[in-house]
């Protein structure tokens, strides 16, 4: 694969496109297939391109970081939504759980809380439907 970086003679935008080798550019070029998204000109052509040189063992650190920072995003929304639609009730989770369950006791919100894996499989074994979701502790100074 190879990046271009490509100008528009019509609109003068530049953007980027990738392709499979530089005669695959040349072929979308000369079959008419390679347009500017801007203004959908046929008049395209490659600029001036700097090599990427780059260390590998960089990039896949700020790739690895990029994507937990992803995931971390994710759940922190997770996390805002359960706040807001479920009711917590910290280490008693268990308890409440079974309470609805088998009690009958009805609450306007659903619980969310504190329990341990042991617990939550037991709660699961009795056909308490319970689910477990990583959370992430917001760490202010």
């Amino acid at each position: 694969m190879i990046k271009y970086n490509l100008k528009c003679k019509n609109c003068s935008n530049n953007f980027d496109s990738w392709f499979s080798s530089s005669k695959e550019f040349e072929k979308l070029k000369k079959n008419k297939y390679l347009n500017c998204p801007n203004c959908n000109s046929l008049s395209v052509d490659k600029s001036l391109m700097a090599p990427s040189l780059f260390n590998t063992k960089k990039n896949n650190k700020s790739l690895e970081s990029f994507k937990t920072n992803e995931i971390k995003k994710k759940i922190k929304e997770y996390q805002k939504f359960i706040k807001h639609n479920f009711e917590y009730v910290g280490e008693n989770f268990t308890y409440e759980a079974r309470s609805i369950h088998y009690g009958g006791k009805k609450r306007k919100k659903g619980i969310y809380g504190k329990a341990k894996n042991e617990e939550i499989k037991e709660l699961n074994e009795e056909g308490i439907e319970t689910e477990s979701i990583p959370w992430v502790y917001d760490k202010e100074n």
